[in-house]
């Protein structure tokens, strides 16, 4: 079987070798070179380097809607085209031109967070419960009937970054099972989504990792867990602006204002939410590096002495 593979981003390796495990990947699409780095040098993405490795033919166009990318892709006569967290739209007349369409490897239980940032806005919303999904693309957004899925917890603890490696890798399992159904020469049952419960994952954005010290504390914990590792919560606590690697909300009464440091020691640092604490544990000063709220606490002497009064 002929597999064109899309790709970019660290999410889709996994899927990548899943893919080329058992079949004939013939080329490998992902996004252009990006600047990257202090220097801003063009850097290759991980599925480029990974199809570099495999000695898979790379194709990069800047876009899949002109009538030249649409002819290479022709030429290559797949059976099938696996996208993965690409980042490019998909118009009608590429998805109409491998012979089995495309399946796209989703990480939510669609149609729950269609969009671009499903793993965090999961975390970030508090769900119990999320996974991935193998689909049939369509033309809409995360649109298309749903060939497989599996189901996982999320962890009370869990961060973007955990849950982005789990779910990558049962991706690939997914994938996996799906091309195995194929090469059986047995094809997918395609469940339509239903439209209720649909929702939408905005893509991440810079703006939305200042913390707002009105919410209420559990609000915020999912959101620092959500961030970590990009783009990471900050705040301002007792005057600095701060980096937040690590939080967990404290159900405690309090009469302070939003924003207030209320006790600062080897355990955290506790600072008054719209309803409950919220108590910092590993944080990050500008410059430097992520470090416990104690190390922080030793440059910061004067906070210990206000909390101890």
């Amino acid at each position: 079987m002929k597999i064109v593979f899309a790709g970019t981003p660290d999410f889709a390796v996994p899927s990548l070798r899943a893919a080329a495990r058992h079949h004939e990947v013939v080329a490998v699409y992902t996004q252009p070179d990006r600047p990257a780095g202090r220097g801003r040098g063009l850097s290759a993405s991980p599925v480029k380097l990974e199809a570099i490795a495999r000695g898979i033919p790379v194709l990069q166009p800047e876009s899949l809607r002109r009538r030249s990318a649409q002819a290479a892709l022709r030429e290559l006569a797949p059976d099938l085209m696996v996208v993965v967290a690409y980042g490019l739209i998909l118009p009608q007349a590429v998805l109409d031109i491998p012979v089995a369409g495309c399946w796209n490897v989703h990480a939510s239980l669609l149609p729950r967070w269609r969009g671009a940032a499903p793993i965090q806005r999961a975390i970030q919303a508090g769900d119990a419960l999320t996974g991935v999904c193998l689909m049939q693309m369509d033309a809409g957004l995360d649109t298309g009937p749903v060939l497989l899925d599996q189901s996982t917890p999320i962890g009370a603890d869990e961060t973007g970054g955990q849950l982005h490696d789990r779910l990558a890798e049962m991706g690939a399992q997914v994938l996996a099972d799906g091309l195995g159904l194929l090469r059986a020469g047995i094809r997918p049952v395609p469940r339509p989504q239903p439209e209720e419960g649909a929702t939408y994952a905005h893509k991440l954005d810079k703006a939305e990792a200042r913390l707002d010290w009105t919410a209420a504390a559990s609000v915020l914990a999912r959101t620092v867990r959500a961030f970590d590792p990009w783009p990471v919560a900050e705040a301002m606590v007792a005057g600095e602006r701060l980096r937040i690697h690590g939080a967990v909300a404290l159900d405690a009464d309090h009469a302070a204002a939003p924003g207030t440091l209320l006790a600062a020691g080897r355990e955290g640092i506790d600072v008054a939410c719209g309803q409950g604490v919220l108590r910092l544990r590993v944080v990050q000063r500008d410059g430097g590096r992520a470090i416990t709220a104690a190390d922080w606490l030793n440059a910061r002497r004067d906070l210990v002495r206000t909390a101890d009064r």
